[in-house]
């Protein structure tokens, strides 16, 4: 979820730090009262490819097999030249999402909450029967795909959120959220050379510690997939092609470093992940949109040929480290 210049101002504090806005719908999926009910044909995921918190909703959405129950619309990478902070249904034919019928994501924002003044964020799951906005806690969201959406996961689905490791998936997806996930925004926004380092530093010494960590685990916690590595995922994925050069995260790419970069080859070649990672779009958005390009370079703006020489589908020999094939506990 990229930011535009005017809007950053809000969301950083008085020393430069960039504190990214908080969720207005936050609203569980549940049976319990005042929760959303979990209905197949009900819901529509709205996500951006280039946007790590959608891509993992997406992700955990396919390999759990909850494609023909909650249907999907996409906003295109780069963000409408209007005067607001907004994103468009570009992609769909007449410029409107085919199911809502709007051509801009505030529209179903502004329909829900008529006063909302908030950026328009994705990943926002829309009620269709009520033609509004019930959730954009996107840090949620995953977690309620794999517990409330259970009965209708697809046979076989895994176990990406077992209960045995809740308490600690939580503890490490919360670290992870705060110094890489979020960490790459604060460096990318910061404004204030102070910020920026401190920011880096914690960037760069939480992937060295996930580096080491991951020499003797297949996966974050062991042989398995769980919802942890989805949330890593996304953003070590646009590292390298983005955040590396647009962000100022240029320490290290994540090809340099020998476990961090077979892990992700690792989750890349696994259905649901590379498939649903589009890296020229996430190049277009990160390197061309007016509100990040170039660090506030005005005019015509450059799409960068490279890195061209990143094979995520060269082999990475995870296996041995797990001595397993299967990469899903099911």
């Amino acid at each position: 979820m990229a930011e535009v210049n005017q809007e950053i101002p809000k969301e950083v504090d008085g020393k430069g730090k960039f504190i990214r806005q908080g969720n207005r719908f936050s609203t569980p999926f549940g049976d319990g009262e005042g929760e959303l009910p979990v209905e197949a044909g009900r819901y529509r995921l709205i996500w951006s490819e280039i946007c790590p918190w959608a891509h993992r909703t997406v992700i955990v959405r396919r390999v759990l097999g909850l494609e023909d129950v909650i249907s999907l619309g996409t906003v295109a990478p780069l963000r409408p030249k209007i005067e607001r902070v907004d994103w468009e249904f570009a992609l769909d034919e007449g410029n409107k999402d085919p199911i809502l019928g709007i051509q801009y994501l505030s529209e179903i924002y502004l329909n829900t909450e008529p006063d909302y003044e908030g950026r328009p964020t994705v990943p926002v799951v829309v009620d269709l029967k009520e033609q509004k906005v019930v959730n954009n806690d996107y840090f949620r969201l995953t977690n309620y795909f794999e517990t409330a959406w259970k009965p209708f996961h697809k046979e076989g689905a895994p176990n990406l959120y077992p209960e045995h490791l809740r308490e600690e998936i939580d503890e490490l997806s919360e670290v992870i959220y705060h110094e890489v996930n979020n960490g790459v925004y604060k460096c990318g926004f910061a404004r204030s050379q102070e910020a920026y380092e401190e920011s880096y530093d914690i960037l760069f010494a939480r992937l060295d510690q996930l580096e080491e960590r991951l020499s003797t685990n297949r996966f974050l916690f062991g042989d398995y997939i769980t919802d942890a590595d989805v949330r890593l995922y996304t953003t070590l994925a646009r590292f390298d092609v983005a955040y590396y050069n647009a962000f100022k995260c240029n320490r290290n790419m994540i090809v340099d470093f020998p476990n961090l970069w077979g892990y992700l080859r690792d989750l890349y070649q696994t259905p649901g992940f590379g498939d649903t990672t589009n890296f020229e779009a996430i190049k277009i958005h990160y390197h061309l949109s007016n509100h990040i390009a170039s660090n506030d370079q005005k005019g015509e703006t450059i799409l960068p040929k490279g890195p061209n020489n990143i094979d995520y589908n060269a082999p990475h020999n995870r296996e041995t480290i797990s001595g397993k094939k299967e990469k899903f506990l099911v």
